[in-house]
């Protein structure tokens, strides 16, 4: 099936890379997957959902034995006119003006990390194996990409967020995006199978997308122990107190909530209720 959607994200030569890395990864015979801020804004986009930030850089996963394998899958694109740069898993394309990250996951990981030796930090992975089993398809065109499903990307960027908090503020930002369309993303299964969240008065939109997202998070946490751990303790650093929680106040200065719930108080709750809906 062809879709054009993709057009709406207004990355130049978004199509061009999709034809490299797909040529590639159906040479290597490697499963490769979509994810980051673009795969976020492309379903949404199935809804009518426009798009948010916007960003140059596209994410991609890939799933491999070794690191030789991928060496080789870098080798590859390389030849189709991506350039390294610092980081091992990063490539630019001139011609694109594109950077991409293709990160490693599948056997070659150990206890979630790839080591990349003294070329750079351990990369962490931790989630993707879990969450990419589930992957839903999205097309590029003629071409057709998988990505992780919406609350797995949730638990990815928490993921990505809590390995480097000072970096990652817009893995925040995007979480909190996610929140603000969720209830009419999902509204169909929100009414056939979250009908009890509608219990109390007055019903609030994004504290039934925070707690139905925690819900359907759950599923992907508890595949794995390391990551149920991650997950349930990096939500306890933010629940403690309000005025400590660092994911509350970014939410609050980042998440353009309607003026009367722009406030720390409301986007401290909104994490509460996720965090409810992982644990029940």
């Amino acid at each position: 099936m062809t879709s054009t959607a993709y057009k709406k994200l207004a990355i130049p030569y978004f199509k061009e890379v999709f034809i490299a890395i797909d040529n590639v990864m159906k040479e290597v015979g490697a499963p490769y997957y979509l994810v980051g801020v673009n795969a976020i804004a492309l379903e949404l986009l199935k809804k009518g959902i426009k798009p948010g930030r916007g960003t140059k850089d596209i994410d991609f996963a890939v799933m491999v034995s070794t690191i030789k394998e991928y060496e080789n899958i870098i080798d590859a694109m390389v030849d189709k006119g991506f350039n390294k740069v610092k980081a091992p898993w990063t490539l630019y394309h001139q011609e694109f003006n594109v950077a991409i990250d293709i990160l490693p996951f599948g056997e070659i990981e150990e206890n979630d990390t790839i080591s990349f030796n003294e070329r750079y930090s351990d990369l962490h992975v931790l989630g993707f194996k879990e969450i990419l089993e589930n992957a839903t398809n999205i097309n590029i065109d003629e071409i057709t990409v998988e990505v992780p499903p919406i609350p797995g990307m949730v638990i990815l960027k928490l993921v990505a967020w809590s390995d480097r908090p000072e970096e990652r503020d817009n893995d925040l930002s995007d979480i909190i995006r996610i929140i603000k369309h969720y209830f009419d993303y999902e509204w169909d299964t929100i009414i056939d199978n979250h009908f009890d969240l509608f219990a109390e008065e007055p019903i609030d939109r994004l504290k039934i997308a925070s707690r139905v997202l925690g819900r359907q998070a759950k599923k992907y946490m508890d595949k794995s122990s390391r990551l149920k751990q991650r997950i349930l303790e990096t939500l306890e650093a933010n629940l403690g107190d309000v005025e400590r929680s660092e994911i509350a106040k970014e939410w609050t200065r980042r998440g353009n909530l309607e003026e009367k719930n722009s406030n720390l108080e409301y986007s401290f709750q909104l994490l509460s209720e996720f965090e409810k809906g992982l644990r029940e």
